[in-house]
């Protein structure tokens, strides 16, 4: 058993048993490395990762290969998701070097961490225009012998490129009309044939459909909202959603949505349910609730442990091989669904052939009123009969071996997910959500903030000792929705807690913030990360949080910080708007009068309740909610203070721009109120 044996990660874990020495980072084995004269081989991936395992178990498993990397190498493994930091900084170095990324991450240092080789997966021997591990291995180990001199210098190159890159900045802000052509051109780049954006592989673009809906309701927004139903309807219809037991995996395959890689992340999962949760708000379309509602459904079953905490990730692969769990036969299906198999058939076009591999990844071929014509059927009918047999297909799929559980905690992931639940609780009016949500929240608030300090990931009791902006930025977010659910000032006292922390820690006096705090160990620079990933950037989640704080309480210091954050980003995304959703939805926030709005009477009053329903019957992501009995707590938001009751009942308080509308306790003046334009 190597170093990674009390390893958090069960990534880590995974490889605990492997006959190379792995270590986790640290200065441990970098002062290794420095007594022993060996160059360092860090290897980076992640639980759910199907390459990392294919690596694994070809070399890692490898006594051979193994051996050749304990004599010669200090080898150090890394969980991307622990480490963010370490991840952003050698994925930047590999996609310098060779123009691409991936995961696993394969990277050699030299004593002062700077990178001089890089790839993502190597195979045993030569195939894929790829050279084996081993040659790799013998070729890094003849040259660092040999010619050191040569790899040192290139170890510099890449430090000085990483170190200009992130430290270069732009300045400058988007003008309103700006959003306009940045939807226009998104608009125009947009695979209408099978919705999305992009080639195979193809992900999944949450926080850019959000942008899209989101500027909808500011301008004549109907081509818009067309694209976005026509993006939803594809992602819910292809083999990427779970139509089984729900959820969503990492991303497809081919450019057609159908055939999905399989893992399923707890990121994606909260982005994507929050986009659909939205989009039904806006259109209506019932398909959007029923997917919102299936996918949180699934991640409380499957991916919440006993104690409120939201899992990272389901594995990829079960039983050896990937997506064995999802995919069906024809004889499994029959046998599952009986005299209700033809219809399901019909409904999904399934066939003895399959469409994956001889099996059949479950994806929508006929709707229900193709159906219903069919066999003569009413609607409800077919609906029902479709909801029934993928009941009794999850109850066969229980009976299978399941994939791994990644079961880590992560804070920032975590509070993407409370943010989910938490709008689903109000705007569903589902109280199991809210429960679920206020866990959650009581859950991070204790355990992975031990003694009053935030932490990035838990496990069995454990938490790690890192924490990056992102964590921070998310979790505020999520207590700042769970706040406007249920009006608990306790969550809007830790946001606020939390923020003045993140301004301490994170803040960059030049722009912006750093993604690792001051007092983190010594890496090979400080990153500072603009770009919106497969997850929100910490940037752009802080910048999001300080203009609603700054809402809420009417502190303009979080407004300033957060449009000089802005300023940083602008210019890149107005060029690549892809890369930049979430900052985009941040940036329009920032430039439109944000309504404030202030309830106050008695709570279990009818009034009080109406005025908070009215409050939430529309997807309004451009104003804020505080509410309270009267008088207001001194722990409340400052939005909440100096405002009287009309003839002592519930009264309703509409504020934009610095100025507030006549506070009203009439119905139907507080709905034009928050519905007009200004």
């Amino acid at each position: 058993m190597n170093r990674l044996a009390r390893s958090t990660s069960p990534y880590l874990l995974q490889h605990a048993n492997n006959p190379v020495e792995w270590q986790p980072w640290g200065d441990q084995a970098i002062n290794q490395a420095r007594l022993e004269d060996k160059p360092i081989f860090l290897s980076v991936g992640y639980a759910a990762c199907h390459w990392c395992h294919v690596m694994a178990h070809e070399s890692f498993e490898n006594e051979e290969v193994a051996s050749f990397l304990n004599r010669h190498f200090i080898n150090i493994k890394v969980d991307r998701e622990e480490r963010p930091d370490i991840d952003g900084i050698y994925m930047q170095a590999v996609v310098a070097m060779t123009g691409s990324g991936g995961w696993p991450m394969s990277v050699f240092l030299g004593h002062d961490l700077a990178p001089f080789y890089g790839g993502t997966y190597f195979p045993p021997s030569r195939k894929f225009n790829l050279p084996s591990f081993m040659d790799v291995l013998l070729g890094i180990s003849n040259a660092w012998k040999n010619e050191r001199e040569e790899l040192l210098k290139v170890g510099e190159k890449i430090r000085i490129h990483l170190t200009q890159t992130t430290s270069s900045s732009t300045s400058g802000s988007i003008a309103p009309q700006q959003f306009n052509s940045i939807a226009a051109n998104l608009r125009s780049t947009y695979d209408w044939g099978y919705g999305g954006w992009g080639d195979a592989p193809k992900f999944p673009q949450p926080m850019v459909t959000e942008f899209l809906l989101q500027h909808s309701l500011l301008e004549s927004g109907e081509e818009l909202q067309r694209l976005i139903g026509h993006y939803l309807q594809a992602l819910a219809r292809g083999g990427m959603y779970d139509v089984v037991g729900g959820g969503f995996s990492r991303y497809s395959t081919d450019r057609f949505w159908r055939i999905p890689h399989f893992e399923k992340m707890l990121y994606d999962n909260a982005l994507l349910a929050r986009q659909y949760l939205h989009a039904w708000q806006v259109l209506r379309e019932p398909l959007f609730r029923r997917v919102a509602e299936e996918t949180i459904e699934f991640v409380t079953r499957e991916m919440t442990n006993n104690a409120g905490g939201f899992y990272s990730s389901l594995d990829a692969d079960s039983e050896g091989q990937e997506g064995k769990f999802y995919a069906w036969t024809l004889e499994e299906i029959r046998s599952a669904l009986g005299s209700d198999s033809e219809l399901f058939e019909s409904a999904y076009g399934i066939s003895a052939l399959g469409n994956w591999e001889g099996k059949t990844i479950l994806q929508r071929a006929l709707d229900d009123a193709s159906l219903a014509s069919r066999f003569k059927l009413d609607l409800e009918t077919v609906s029902a009969n479709i909801g029934s047999s993928h009941a009794l297909l999850l109850a066969a799929r229980n009976l299978r071996i399941r994939p791994s559980t990644d079961e880590k905690i992560i804070t920032a992931w975590n509070g993407l997910m409370l943010a989910t639940f938490s709008e689903a609780a109000r705007i569903l009016n589902n109280q199991g959500y809210l429960k679920v949500a206020t866990r959650n929240a009581e859950f991070l608030l204790s355990e992975l903030r031990p003694e009053g300090s935030l932490r990035r990931s838990w496990r069995e009791g454990r938490a790690t000792s890192e924490v990056y902006l992102e964590d921070y930025a998310a979790l505020i977010l999520g207590l700042l929705e769970l706040y406007q659910t249920d009006f608990n000032n306790s969550w809007f006292t830790a946001a606020c807690e939390l923020t003045d922390e993140m301004i301490e820690k994170f803040n960059d006096p030049q722009s912006g913030f750093f993604d690792t705090p001051h007092d983190q160990e010594l890496l090979l620079f400080r990153p500072k990360d603009f770009q919106d990933n497969a997850t929100p950037s910490g940037n752009s989640l802080a910048c999001e949080a300080l203009l609603k704080l700054a809402a809420f309480t009417g502190r303009e210091h979080y407004r300033d910080l957060a449009e000089k954050a802005g300023t940083s980003a602008s210019s890149l995304a107005v060029r690549y708007p892809l890369g930049f959703g979430r900052w985009l939805s941040a940036l329009e926030f920032a430039s439109q009068p944000v309504k404030q709005v202030a309830i106050l009477g008695d709570r279990s009053g009818e009034s009080f309740q109406s005025f908070i329903r009215i409050a939430r019957d529309s997807y309004r992501p451009h104003a804020v909610v505080a509410a309270s009995t009267y008088p207001p707590s001194d722990s409340g938001p400052m939005l909440l203070y100096d405002r009287p009751l009309i003839n002592g009942g519930s009264t309703a308080y509409v504020c934009e721009s610095f100025v507030c509308k006549q506070p009203t306790s009439d119905l139907d003046v507080f709905q034009k109120q928050l519905n007009t334009q200004e």
